[in-house]
């Protein structure tokens, strides 16, 4: 606890025999960002301990609290996330006393420490959203942003690497406070785990966010500090063999390694951050599945299995530039590019039966497909800040970015006679290219007003695609391929947002709020090149925000909240012609695929006791339009997914976290998310009913035991339940993990060992079922990925305290990776 003494001399002594008032104001800021701090508590105290008063910070960062014949000589401000800060005063009685600006040194971890501090709290309220420090989950360490969401309550990630919140894969990704427009999946998956400070989840943003993302807003923070001087860390990971390939005969030696380093430097008005990474995630697998169709009359069943690996790597540079030339102006500049790449194989071996089902009549073949599918991207951005603070206490910034995204891949689809491989049936070959331009613009205006601060701006979203996909197929006897015109297409799609919102923070006693209101007009417009077909979408739609929260004591807070957001469409849907994945499905979109809106509902409670937390909320969804992929008959052996509007959906939940010391050395996390979840409309342009319901719930759970010369050993547990989809469910998958690691006493070198997706043996880790079916169909696939893999990894890390990396990230562009 930092202690700091402030002497106020009193001009004037006036002491009555009468009532005597004072008023004691002040405004606190957090001392590295110079930001008002809303929700410290504030307590005045006598000589003799005894409590006077107490009040909360507004969203301004300032206080106000009057007292009537006492003298307090005692100020104590407490935040969960910063130092506590006690002050003795020196008053007089018959004045306002304004103390002025109180600034609060933030709780600062290690960048040397990736699994948490048993003395400090993993978890924390802020005004509108949880927090959740990343140095907690060891079982990330060495992983990306995906391992670490998959941690946290109403989080989950499936055997194909998807991410849902609240059940949902539709929600904002913030970057350091920067919307992006790409798979959340596919952005997190770029960004090493070991560069993440802290997770903050918004179940219930406000209007100044983005209407993206109907579960809500996950800002992602890099790490912090405070102190001038140099910065240097450096991660480097190594696995071990794999413990089981499957016998697999493309890729059986799956290569796990990688390295990732930031640095930054900072003195006086200047800051400046260097990131560097590499990551080789390879991973085995394999792949069982049933199906059936009918079709003509005919009853075809083709079962299969084989291996389902990948091959993947990813690496990138990240530099920016921060220059505060005084203490109103600020401006930043980043630049960032890279590249991913995965290669996905299923080698399969098929079974097919046909059934005539008017005579009965049976015949069978089997045939081997070898199917590849490569996808890369080189992503190039770039991004300007700026921002200035007026004498009044309002603030106007302004923010651009700029993206170019060039996104290619083909898929190579190769079917042969089985046992003699050499035997062709049918070679294509899809290659794509996807390249994106997309670019945003920021305007934002800030006024303190009253007992709150009013905000406003508008925001300007352009994105331009031109894809080309082209279904090429061998000329049986020659070397030659011919272009199919019925697979092949050249899309281009443009989408404008003009948005602009006004929303208002207050606070009165005990309570704040926030109300807001955004209106947006979106423009969609898509042409198929090669046949002249054109689509437009023209939408303009209100979406009102409220959230209030009250607090009951110094540990218990009450909350609640309405949002209306929306998920929009991607080119992936809404390209109409279909894309032969491999051997048993075709893909495709529709253009007149309308995005999804959806109303939420919650309340909820956050208590905190010492240094441990709990919350709990209950929500309800309201989803219009939602966005389902279905499957229907294409031909005897295919299945056609398409991307269509499902009718109406319902979600119920109580999503809750408990983060408690139970000893000096055992801290217990345990999170969860239970809902009810129900879908039902028509598909197929109303020609086919569906209904569906189940109750879905999730579990993440880490226990880290702290021991002493600086060893620890932590195990966690992911764990989602079956869930419900427009025509089937997609079954449970379990990832347990465990960490040992070693901390130098310096805390400037660590050691440490994981072992991932525990297994050994249970055949019930890393796995995950997916059916859906139909009146005419059916198909299971049990996707079965390499379990307990074996990692060592050693970091190094130069400075204890460091400043901010404010690394670009990627805007739009791996929308289509």
């Amino acid at each position: 606890m930092t202690r700091v003494i402030l002497f106020l001399s009193a001009l004037l002594a006036q002491l009555f025999c009468t009532a005597q008032t004072i008023t004691i104001k002040g405004t606190v800021v957090d001392s590295s960002d110079q930001k008002p701090l809303s929700g410290v508590t504030v307590h005045l105290a006598e000589d003799n301990l005894t409590r006077l008063s107490g009040s909360l910070t507004d969203q301004r960062g300032a206080f106000s609290i009057t007292l009537t014949n006492k003298l307090p000589v005692k100020l104590t401000l407490s935040h969960t996330s910063y130092e506590e800060l006690e002050m003795t005063l020196s008053l007089h009685t018959g004045s306002t006393w304004n103390i002025g600006t109180i600034r609060l040194v933030p709780r600062i971890q290690s960048l040397a420490a990736i699994v948490v501090d048993g003395r400090k709290a993993p978890s924390s309220f802020k005004i509108d959203r949880q927090v959740y420090q990343a140095s907690q989950f060891g079982n990330a360490a060495n992983g990306t942003g995906t391992d670490v969401l998959r941690n946290l309550p109403s989080l989950s990630v499936n055997a194909q690497g998807e991410i849902a919140f609240r059940g949902s894969g539709s929600f904002l990704l913030l970057l350091n406070g920067k919307p992006t427009q790409a798979d959340p999946a596919l952005v997190l998956g770029q960004l090493p785990a070991g560069s993440i400070e802290r997770v903050e989840v918004i179940t219930s943003p406000g209007a100044a966010y983005d209407a993206d993302g109907k579960s809500g807003v996950i800002n992602i923070v890099t790490k912090t500090g405070v102190e001038d001087g140099w910065m240097v860390q450096a991660n480097i990971m190594g696995g071990t063999p794999p413990l089981n390939d499957f016998d697999n005969k493309r890729y059986d030696n799956p290569q796990r390694h990688g390295i990732d380093l930031s640095t930054s430097y900072n003195k006086k008005k200047w800051n400046w951050n260097l990131g560097l990474n590499y990551l080789r995630n390879d991973i085995a697998g394999y792949r069982e599945g049933d199906v059936y169709t009918i079709n003509n009359g005919v009853r075809t069943s083709f079962p299969s299995s084989g291996e389902r690996s990948f091959w993947r790597y990813n690496y990138g540079g990240r530099f920016s530039i921060h220059f505060k030339p005084d203490t109103r102006n600020n401006f930043t500049a980043g630049f960032y590019s890279g590249k991913k790449f995965q290669s996905r194989v299923a080698d399969l071996v098929y079974h097919n039966t046909r059934q005539d089902l008017n005579t009965g009549n049976l015949s069978s073949f089997t045939y081997y497909n070898e199917n590849t599918q490569n996808k890369e991207g080189i992503f190039t951005l770039a991004n300007l800040d700026y921002s200035h603070d007026f004498n009044e206490g309002s603030k106007l910034s302004f923010s651009g970015l700029f993206e170019r995204a060039d996104l290619s891949g083909t898929t190579y689809n190769l079917n042969v006679q089985y046992p003699d491989i050499n035997d062709t049936i049918q070679y294509t070959v899809n290659p794509n290219t996807n390249p994106l331009n997309a670019y945003r613009a920021k305007l934002d205006y800030q006024k303190k007003i009253g007992n709150g601060s009013l905000q406003t701006g508008y925001q300007f979203r352009y994105d331009h695609q031109q894809g080309d996909f082209f279904y090429r197929t061998l000329i049986n006897g020659s070397s030659q391929f011919e272009t199919d015109p019925d697979f092949s297409s050249s899309v281009r799609v443009n989408n404008r947002i003009h948005a602009g919102y006004v929303q208002y923070n207050g606070s009165s006693k005990a309570f704040n709020y926030v109300a807001g209101l955004r209106l947006e007009h979106s423009e969609r417009d898509l042409l198929l090149s090669n046949t002249g077909h054109q689509n437009q979408l023209r939408l303009t739609n209100l979406f009102p925000s409220l959230q209030i929260r009250y607090t009951l004591s110094e540990q218990t807070v009450l909350k609640a909240g309405y949002s209306k957001r929306v998920k929009r469409t991607n080119n992936f849907e809404l390209n109409p012609v279909p894309e032969r994945e491999h051997s048993e499905t075709l893909e495709q979109g529709d253009p007149n695929l309308l995005p999804e809106f959806t109303s939420t509902y919650e309340a909820g409670i956050e208590y905190s006791f010492g240094k441990n937390t709990l919350f709990a909320t209950l929500y309800h969804q309201r989803i219009a339009n939602p966005i389902q992929r279905v499957n229907s008959v294409f031909a005897d052996t295919i299945l056609n997914r398409v991307f269509t509007n499902a009718g109406r959906a319902l979600q119920t939940g109580l999503e809750a976290n408990l983060n408690i010391a139970l000893s000096k050395v055992w801290q217990f996390v345990l999170g969860g998310n239970v809902y009810d979840y129900q879908i039902k409309g028509k598909i197929f342009n109303g020609a086919l009913p569906v209904q569906n319901r189940s109750l879905v719930y999730s579990i993440n759970s880490t226990q880290s035991f702290n021991l002493p010369q600086n060893w620890l050993l932590q195990f966690s547990i992911n764990y989602i339940s079956l869930r419900a989809t427009a025509q089937g469910e997609d079954g449970a998958f379990l990832t347990p993990h465990f960490t040992v690691k070693k901390t130098t006493a310096n805390k400037r070198w660590y050691f440490q060992f994981q072992w991932l997706n525990m297994d050994a043996g249970l055949n019930i880790s890393n796995r995950q079922r997916i059916t859906t079916w139909g009146n005419d169909f059916y198909t299971t696939t049990h996707y079965i990925y390499e379990p307990d893999q074996l990692q060592l990894s050693v970091g190094f890390n130069l400075s204890r305290k460091n400043r901010k990396i404010v690394l670009p990230q990627s805007e739009m562009g791996e929308k289509e990776f």
